[in-house]
C-alpha cells in the first residue's frame, strides 16, 4: 500500500513535467493507440511513459510459445533482482482481440499468478494492434484454425517508450538482455 502512495505521489509530481516535454521521434508511444487491461481500464499507450517497460505480444489461447514467452519475461524480472525489479513494468498485449476479451485477460493473469502492478495485460481494437506490431517488430498472422504463428521476442521500451533493446531468446533468461534492463532502470 505504501509503494502505490508513493507511485501516484510520483506520478502527480512527475507526471505534468513528462505531459509538457515532448515525446522523442523514435518514441513507440508515439502511435498513439488505446488499450484495455486485464480490469477493463482503458488508456493510452502513451501513458506507460516515464516507467522502463518489458514488453511483448501474445494471445491468451496459445498452448506452445506464448506460455514460454510470459515465463521468460518472469525470469528476466527475476534476474534483475531486488529492488531495481519493482521499477520495471511488464506489458504483453494480445493480437487476437476477437477472443481476448478483458475477462480472458483476467483470467489468464490469475492462471499464470502475474502480479499487479507490474504486469498488464492488454488489447486493442485490430487496426491499433497491426499498428504497434509494425512498430515493434513482432510478425504475427492468423491461420485457418484461429491460432496464430508469430514472432516471439521480448522489447525493451526505455521510460521515453524507445526501443533500446530487444532478445528473441525464449525459454531462458538471456544475460545480455537483462544486463540492458538492469542498464535502463539504472537511469531512469
Amino acid at each position: 500500500m505504501k509503494r502505490l502512495l508513493m507511485s501516484w505521489l510520483c506520478l502527480l509530481l512527475v507526471g505534468p513535467v513528462l505531459a509538457a516535454t515532448p515525446l522523442p521521434g523514435d518514441s513507440v508511444y508515439q502511435l498513439g493507440a488505446r488499450l484495455t487491461d486485464q480490469d477493463g481500464h482503458s488508456w493510452s499507450l502513451s501513458a506507460r511513459r516515464g516507467r522502463v517497460q518489458l514488453m511483448t505480444m501474445f494471445y491468451t489461447s496459445c498452448t506452445m510459445v506464448c506460455p514460454m514467452i510470459v515465463d521468460t519475461m518472469k525470469a528476466t524480472r527475476k534476474a534483475v533482482g531486488e529492488p531495481a525489479r519493482d521499477k520495471l513494468d511488464l506489458l504483453a498485449v494480445s493480437f487476437d482481440p476477437a477472443r481476448d476479451n478483458v475477462a480472458a485477460l483476467h483470467q489468464y493473469a490469475q492462471k499464470r499468478q502475474l502480479d499487479a502492478p507490474h504486469w498488464t495485460l492488454a488489447r486493442a481494437d485490430p487496426a491499433d494492434v497491426r499498428a504497434l506490431s509494425a512498430l515493434l517488430g513482432v510478425q504475427y498472422r492468423q491461420l485457418p484454425d484461429g491460432d496464430f504463428n508469430h514472432s516471439s521476442e521480448l522489447i525493451l521500451l526505455d521510460s521515453d517508450g524507445r526501443i533500446i533493446a530487444r532478445t528473441t531468446v525464449i525459454g531462458r533468461v538471456d544475460p545480455a538482455f537483462v544486463d540492458a534492463v538492469r542498464k535502463a532502470l539504472a537511469s531512469s
